[in-house]
């Protein structure tokens, strides 16, 4: 028998007493002669049956079985001399603190622009829409609002009647020549107000894809953009070409887009503050940013369809939950180079309220 069945032989077989050999029960022998009187086998192979009497004279012994370690869910990788590292075995299961989404299959890339987006915002935009709603009274704040909603009334009407809604197209233009004239263009929102009853409901082309069964797409999170998918990015193109190139001056020159822009972002930060806050506080402050996103784009879209179609296809609203992963138009960027929000999103203003569409 070879010397390695012998280790194992003086491994695996403990002493009862503690300091007799391993391989010879203590009551096998005299007290005294434990150690003169221990047979030298003549062969490797006669060690075997003295540990068969052994055990049958004394009877088995406790064993000790050496505890498997635990699995390890991670490897710790160090860097310097290669020998101090430590081995990765090929079944490692990686754990990630952020669950995965499939409908977000760019997330690293992603996250790196929300992180950019958020020091940019937490630096500049915060304190420049805290400097506008504390340096500009609150109805010089409501007219600019009312405008930003005014001047994407085209872009609502035109939705409306590629969705097959002539009623909610002739709403919008009615409340689009109502506010043109006594609203002072726009300024002031004359017609939600008695007799007219003509609330801003917003509408884009992102929603009448979405409205025909167009899936959303990836998700995207862009520097300038904001939140958004792929079907609300085109749609969002688009929305925007159409006064510039229909119309002309003054919606394509920069003394115009840019005002806007940063007019249409301060506005934004300053209705949303406390449910960006809210997110910001989150667990996981870029996946509770992609559920609100998602969850609210869904929910302007399966409004556009009648009450009996949300009946069979809409679940039951469930309450919040941003530590868990996850406009009409994207929602615009924490950033003051924001170009103006395209009609489908409702960019709510201080004590506005969304209107649902019928």
């Amino acid at each position: 028998m070879s010397f390695s069945l012998i280790t194992a032989a003086m491994v695996l077989v403990p002493s009862p007493t503690g300091d007799a050999p391993p391989f010879f029960p203590a009551s096998a022998l005299p007290p005294s002669d434990r150690w003169k009187e221990q047979p030298a086998p003549a062969k490797s192979g006669a060690i075997v049956p003295l540990i068969l009497r052994g055990a049958l004279q004394t009877g088995p012994g406790p064993v000790t079985v050496p505890e498997a370690p635990a699995p390890q869910t991670s490897v710790e990788r160090t860097s310097g001399d290669p020998s101090t590292q430590t081995a990765e075995p090929s079944d490692e299961v990686v754990v990630s603190g952020r669950r995965s989404s499939a409908t977000d299959p760019l997330e690293r890339a992603n996250v790196q622009s929300f992180k950019a987006v958020q020091a940019v915002d937490g630096a500049i935009v915060a304190p420049l829409a805290r400097g506008y709603k504390k340096g500009l009274p609150r109805p010089i704040r409501r007219g600019i609002h009312n405008f930003l909603d005014h001047v994407q009334e085209p872009i609502v009407f035109l939705n409306y009647l590629l969705q097959l809604k002539p009623g909610k197209a002739a709403e919008t233009l009615g409340r689009f020549a109502i506010n043109s004239t006594i609203g002072l263009a726009g300024v002031v929102d004359v017609a939600k107000k008695k007799p007219f009853n003509l609330p801003h409901r917003p509408n884009s082309l992102a929603n009448t894809l979405g409205y025909y069964g167009v899936g959303p797409g990836p998700y995207l999170f862009l520097p300038i953009i904001g939140p958004t998918t792929v079907r609300d990015l085109f749609g969002l193109t688009v929305d925007r070409l159409v006064l510039p190139t229909t119309v002309g001056a003054p919606f394509n020159k920069a003394y115009y887009t840019i005002p806007t822009s940063v007019l249409s972002a301060l506005d934004y930060r300053v209705a949303f503050d406390d449910r960006l806050s809210e997110i910001q506080n989150s667990a996981d402050s870029y996946a509770a940013s992609r559920k609100h996103y998602l969850d609210r784009r869904k929910a302007e879209i399966d409004r556009l369809h009648s009450p009996k179609w949300r009946a069979l296809h809409v679940p039951p609203a469930q309450p919040p939950m941003l530590e868990q992963p996850p406009v009409s138009q994207p929602v615009p960027a924490l950033s003051p180079t924001n170009l103006p929000a395209p009609a489908g999103e409702q960019a709510l203003g201080e004590g506005a309220q969304a209107q649902p569409a019928h």
